[in-house]
């Protein structure tokens, strides 16, 4: 009896701690599609779980950082949606990337035309974003999610580095390092005129190898020739020696 209410508490327990984590792992969250460099362009996905069961997702609005603004801001087309992109004047304007920003995009805001995300769905909103900043290794994308039923969850609790995550996170979009093909365009151009002076020069040391060695090649085949001949000549030899001792000994007994 001692065993069996322990074990049922035990099984109780369990489910309350799954039913207490469940909604940390449906949250508004951004992943790139592929990878999201530094000073690059990315498509990133923001997906909007529901988790409610008695209301479906029919708004969605994404604010962007205003610590690094970006200068191009353009969402995919979502069936059963429409998208709105926000851009708001700068009291000073920015340099980014060789460019002078007046304007930047602050927020998008997606509005269902019909149901929406309905319970035990999700959905994918893609943006192209670009160019990403050089100088941050994340970006923090504060979101509001309503439902059908006037309810209002806002994502804009910044995750600490150390700490547990919080009830409501932001997403968080990780930068990867920059890649060689969006800085140094110059430095690359003068390693790939190396590498091909280096591989014409390996290519004329080949071909003067092969040029010399072409003379000797019928003297080397005919040695490695004669030399096979002389190793299955001896085997023989040994062969007849072999039988020979064999028929003597027979003849004698």
């Amino acid at each position: 009896m001692k065993a069996s209410r322990i074990a049922a508490a035990g099984a109780v327990s369990g489910i309350a701690v799954l039913a207490l984590s469940a909604p940390a792992f449906a949250h508004v969250s951004v992943q790139p599609e592929g990878t999201a460099a530094k000073g690059g362009y990315a498509v990133v996905d923001f997906k909007v779980p529901n988790e409610r069961d008695n209301a479906s997702t029919t708004k969605l609005e994404v604010n962007f950082p205003n610590d690094h603004p970006l200068a191009s801001v353009m969402p995919q087309p979502v069936p059963g949606w429409k998208s709105e992109v926000t851009k708001s004047k700068l009291d000073k304007p920015l340099e980014s990337h060789g460019k002078q920003l007046t304007e930047v995009v602050t927020k998008v805001t997606w509005t269902a035309d019909g149901k929406g995300v309905e319970p035990g769905y999700f959905q994918k909103f893609p943006v192209s974003i670009g160019a990403l900043p050089e100088d941050a290794d994340q970006l923090v994308f504060k979101a509001i999610q309503t439902y059908s039923n006037k309810e209002v969850v806002r994502w804009i609790e910044v995750p600490q580095e150390g700490q547990e995550e919080p009830e409501t996170p932001a997403p968080v979009l990780q930068l990867a390092a920059a890649e060689d093909d969006a800085h140094g365009a110059a430095g690359s151009s003068d390693a790939k005129a190396k590498d091909t002076g280096a591989d014409a020069q390996n290519t004329a040391a080949d071909a003067a190898a092969s040029d010399s060695g072409s003379g000797d090649g019928s003297d080397t085949t005919a040695r490695v020739l004669g030399i096979v001949g002389i190793v299955v000549g001896a085997a023989g030899v040994g062969y007849g020696v072999l039988a020979g001792r064999r028929r003597d000994s027979g003849t004698a007994a």
